[in-house]
C-alpha cells in the first residue's frame, strides 16, 4: 500500500474550487436555493403592491445563479425599489406642443426585496440619484 502526500499550490486550489462549484450536486443545490430566494422575493414584491413593471428573475451564469429584481422601466427603477430614492424631478418633452414639462417625483424608502428574501443584512449606502 502506498501513501500519497500532496500539498496543493495556489493554482491547484483554484482548480479544486472550480471542480467543486461545477459538480452536479452542488449546482442542483445552488439552483434550489436560488429558486427559494426568488419565490420569497416574488411574494415580498406582491405584498408591496408593485404596479406590474417589476419582476423577479433567476439568471444562470457559467457557474453561479443570480436572483435579479428587474424592471422594464430600467435599472434605475429597480434600484429605487430595492434601495429607495431621494425626491427630485425630471424633464419630459411634450410631443404635441414641443414644450418641456417638469415632472416631480417623491422620496421613496427602499423595500430591500432581495436583501430580505435572501436573509442578507439591509445595507443602506444612500439613496439612488436618478439624475
Amino acid at each position: 500500500m502506498a501513501k500519497l502526500y500532496w500539498t496543493p499550490g495556489p493554482q491547484d486550489k483554484d482548480k479544486l474550487k472550480k471542480l467543486v462549484a461545477q459538480h452536479v450536486d452542488v449546482q442542483a443545490e445552488v439552483d434550489r436555493r436560488a429558486f427559494e430566494v426568488a419565490v420569497r422575493a416574488e411574494q415580498l414584491l406582491l405584498q408591496h403592491h408593485q404596479d406590474g413593471h417589476a419582476e423577479i428573475d433567476i439568471v444562470h451564469g457559467h457557474t453561479d445563479y443570480y436572483v435579479v429584481l428587474s424592471d422594464e422601466r430600467g435599472q434605475k427603477a429597480a434600484l429605487s425599489i430595492e434601495y429607495g430614492r431621494e425626491a427630485g424631478e425630471y424633464e419630459v418633452r411634450d410631443e404635441e406642443t414641443g414644450e418641456t414639462v417638469t415632472i416631480p417625483y417623491g422620496e421613496m424608502e427602499g423595500l430591500f426585496i432581495l436583501a430580505e428574501a435572501s436573509h442578507l443584512p439591509k445595507k443602506r449606502k444612500g439613496k439612488v440619484d436618478l439624475d
